[in-house]
């Protein structure tokens, strides 16, 4: 694993939905770093490229309400713990679950294990609320993924929050975890 700035150079083997992420940032004039590596599918193979990046890479959860008509992105530090309850009771919200795979694939465009706060430059009605726990904004950059699990992007935190979320129309929702 290398860490690359940009977008790669050649992207023929690229899906679209990566590609329309390089193209945004791009657009934003942000500057990111990026590194390409096998699936990553759990939190322990983030670890390895969370040493390459030099970034915390966010865990993001997929969450909805009981009746799924609420839907919701978090995200935490890879190696914080969380519990239902405690976010439920600050977005005021009935129990929270994991969101079926078929929501997060009609509003984000993702798929489970490539879960990324730039999946929301995908839900152009505004059908999730970004929620972001207070100690991801502590850190100077954000890992995430390209809205597919073999690459991975360092972003500074400060890009992130002032120009690529509000690029995507989304507010988030700052959360104490």
């Amino acid at each position: 694993m290398e860490l690359q700035n940009g977008r790669p150079e050649n992207t023929d083997d690229r899906l679209d939905k990566e590609i329309r992420v390089y193209d945004l940032l791009d657009s934003l004039g942000v500057e990111y770093q990026r590194v390409d590596h096998e699936a990553a599918m759990t939190m322990d193979v983030c670890e390895e490229i969370d040493r390459v990046l030099e970034a915390t890479i966010c865990k993001n959860l997929f969450l909805c309400n009981r009746q799924e008509t609420d839907f919701y992105l978090l995200m935490i530090a890879g190696d914080k713990k969380f519990k239902t309850k405690d976010i439920s009771a600050q977005i005021h919200s009935a129990r929270l679950s994991f969101a079926k795979e078929e929501y997060m694939e009609e509003y984000l465009d993702i798929t489970p294990g490539s879960v990324s706060v730039m999946g929301l430059m995908n839900d152009k009605e505004g059908k999730v609320r970004l929620l972001m726990d207070e100690d991801v904004l502590k850190r100077e950059y954000i890992g995430c993924h390209p809205c597919i699990n073999t690459s991975s992007l360092r972003i500074r935190t400060e890009d992130m929050m002032n120009r690529i979320i509000p690029a995507m129309h989304h507010t988030p929702q700052i959360v104490h975890l």
